[in-house]
């Protein structure tokens, strides 16, 4: 079963790493590239993706004969999706497992972040029975 795992993080909070001391920043990204080799050799991982900030998102939104309309850029967020995971694992409890250890990133001062992982099932297909 594939999961995408969601991190969402405050724009102005904790997350901010590149306002972090060197040592931290680090310690943060090598903590990243240890868990994806391990899920990698494990085989549960499909891809990661890490996303830009939200000064740089828009919504695009289908215009006159299908143009293209933007609107944003939205600085004002609270939260905003800094990434994510799709892992394809045998059960939801592995893919919680996994959530759980992305939540314990270290932040400043080695301090686990805890930040709160959004995990939903991907679906491969419309479900049999529709409403």
């Amino acid at each position: 079963m594939k999961y995408i795992l969601m991190m969402n993080t405050p724009e102005r909070g904790a997350y901010s790493i590149f306002n972090w001391p060197k040592r931290d920043f680090e310690a943060h990204i090598a903590y990243w590239k240890g868990l994806n080799t391990e899920l990698e050799k494990l085989g549960e991982l499909v891809t990661v993706e890490g996303l830009t900030s939200p000064d740089q998102a828009k919504l695009v939104r289908a215009g006159k004969n299908g143009t293209p309309v933007t609107d944003g850029v939205f600085p004002e967020s609270k939260e905003f999706l800094a990434g994510y995971w799709i892992v394809d694992v045998e059960s939801p409890e592995r893919a919680y497992e996994i959530a759980a250890r992305a939540s314990a990133a270290p932040g400043p001062g080695g301090t686990a972040l805890n930040m709160a992982i959004e995990v939903r099932q991907v679906m491969s297909r419309p479900p049999d029975e529709t409403p």
